[in-house]
């Protein structure tokens, strides 16, 4: 069974993943376990059908009376059609950087919590039905607007979710992003002996080019170009150091095009040339 890449699937512009994304999801069969690799924190807001999820360890299932939040990750899904001839739910993608600003903004405690259930059940009141219908009207706006209008859509919804569920609300949501700081940082450090471009690390960290930049330098307090070319030198110079590899041995395993780029910039960083190493 092939797996579905979430939202990636949904969003036209392949180059980009937005940090909100609103898509209506509709289906007329059945779907049974289906494997999705679901990038991105999503709330999924059923309106006709029941849904079951499976994760590591445990599964949640509900109807239209409930929603879920749903933590990014590998999943099983279950979508059964009820009564209706049709399978229907809003969902609304959100990005670690998002869920950041709202928790900095919103909430005092910074403590990180630890890792807990991958889901949160939402009991569909009056406010979920209206706000519902609001992000169907906002979705025939310019999109030159959109993306402010989604903006303060989500916030609206956050407050009135940490309202309503309050503290048991807040630690969730601050157990989504649990290991995404150390994540982070495994996955661009493991790239440092490689010859991988940015937008090629971005992608494996599954961030847009502009997301993993601003994200990089919150982190590094430098940019990523320059926090990799200083990382690869350095570990290209340990490496001659141990007398094993030639320079011509090693530069193309480092970024370089060719041997004299590779000189130059070990010269400008080191003073001495790689020869002399």
């Amino acid at each position: 069974m092939p797996i579905e890449k979430i939202p990636e699937t949904f969003i036209n512009n392949k180059k980009e993943r937005p940090d909100l994304f609103v898509y209506d999801f509709k289906m007329t069969n059945d779907v049974v376990k289906s494997k999705v690799n679901l990038g991105m924190n999503m709330f999924s807001f059923l309106q006709v059908g029941k849904k079951q999820v499976h994760f590591a360890g445990t599964s949640v299932a509900v109807n239209k009376d409930q929603s879920l939040l749903l933590k990014k990750g590998n999943w099983l899904w279950t979508e059964l059609l009820d009564t209706e001839a049709i399978y229907y739910c809003k969902l609304l993608f959100f990005s670690q950087t998002k869920l950041k600003e709202f928790l900095e903004k919103h909430t005092e405690n910074n403590q990180i919590a630890k890792d807990g259930l991958p889901y949160f059940i939402i009991r569909n009141d009056a406010y979920i039905t209206s706000y519902l219908n609001s992000l169907s009207t906002i979705s025939e706006a310019p999109t030159v607007f959109m993306e402010n209008l989604l903006a303060v859509k989500f916030e609206e919804l956050m407050l009135y979710l940490l309202q309503k569920y309050g503290r048991k609300f807040e630690i969730y949501l601050r157990s989504l992003i649990v290991n995404e700081k150390s994540q982070f940082k495994k996955n661009v450090e493991s790239q440092i002996h490689s010859n991988l471009k940015l937008g090629e690390i971005a992608f494996l960290c599954h961030m847009s080019l502009s997301s993993f930049k601003r994200h990089f330098i919150k982190e590094y307090k430098v940019s990523p170009g320059k926090w990799l070319h200083d990382k690869r030198l350095q570990k290209a110079k340990e490496i001659l150091e141990k007398g094993d590899f030639k320079p011509s041995d090693i530069y193309l395993d480092f970024g370089y095009n060719n041997l004299s780029n590779f000189s130059i910039a070990f010269k400008n960083k080191f003073g001495i040339s790689p020869k002399e190493v």
